[in-house]
């Protein structure tokens, strides 16, 4: 049990989560370690949600109100932290959930399809029976993608991911929205939208600022992303990690 008053209360309570995964079948080994290093990175940024995120959850907001068929990308750690928050964004955007994994086998797409059908999911894509496609360019299981889902996508979310699917998800066509507490990893620097957050903090503020913008117009939603610029907002947050350093 850990004490409400410990000063690395909710830093240790996401950890418990993370490890009780690990036990269950929902997280790879290497989940554990990238969660690992997200919380460095959280650390560095003052575990808080800086203006930059704010600004770039905004753009995302943006642009999923605005696709034709936006996608919800899963993964072990994003089941792991907010299966709850994600059904709820994809039940307000009428978007897809499509599980997707990097070491996949059938037992973690199973278990993890029980975790987002307990959180409410009534259809979740890239499951065992799903016929799935594979995209080209694409060196690992990443390279699966159901063919309504992300193979389909105009937008695709992809928490947590990994740069070579990002930065191919991109070349094809696609609009990808990242959360990624590295500003400087592959995937922060190869997507079109980064927030650089910790996901348990972004997934809410987004859900709030779909349902501010979906009672705005379509020219107001457009101009927000017209003055968001993705390389611009992660030197920001890179300021703030010097910041923080030099303090």
């Amino acid at each position: 049990m850990i004490p409400k008053n410990h000063p690395r209360y909710h830093s240790l309570v996401l950890r418990d989560k993370i490890v009780k995964a690990h036990k269950d079948g929902i997280l790879a080994d290497s989940g554990m370690i990238a969660h690992g290093r997200g919380e460095a990175f959280d650390y560095l940024i003052g575990e808080k949600t800086s203006d930059p995120a704010k600004k770039s959850i905004k753009a995302a907001a943006a642009s999923l109100l605005l696709a034709h068929n936006p996608v919800l990308s899963v993964n072990g750690n994003t089941a792991a932290l907010v299966a709850d928050e994600i059904v709820e964004l994809s039940e307000i955007l009428d978007a897809k959930i499509e599980i997707n994994l990097f070491y996949r086998t059938p037992e973690r797409v199973d278990v993890i399809e029980d975790v987002l059908k307990q959180a409410g999911a009534s259809e979740i894509l890239g499951v065992n029976s799903d016929n799935l496609k594979y995209i080209d360019g694409i060196e690992s299981p990443r390279a699966t993608a159901s063919q309504t889902g992300i193979y389909a996508a105009d937008v695709v979310l992809v928490p947590l991911e990994d740069g070579d699917r990002a930065e191919i998800l991109v070349n094809s066509g696609k609009k990808i929205i990242t959360i990624d507490l590295n500003p400087l990893s592959r995937t922060a620097q190869m997507s079109s939208i980064t927030i650089v957050d910790n996901i348990v903090r972004v997934i809410p503020l987004l859900k709030e600022n779909v349902l501010f913008l979906k009672e705005k117009d379509n020219e107001y939603i457009e101009n927000i992303l017209k003055s968001f610029n993705n390389k611009k907002n992660l030197k920001e947050s890179l300021k703030i990690i010097e910041i923080k350093k030099t303090n």
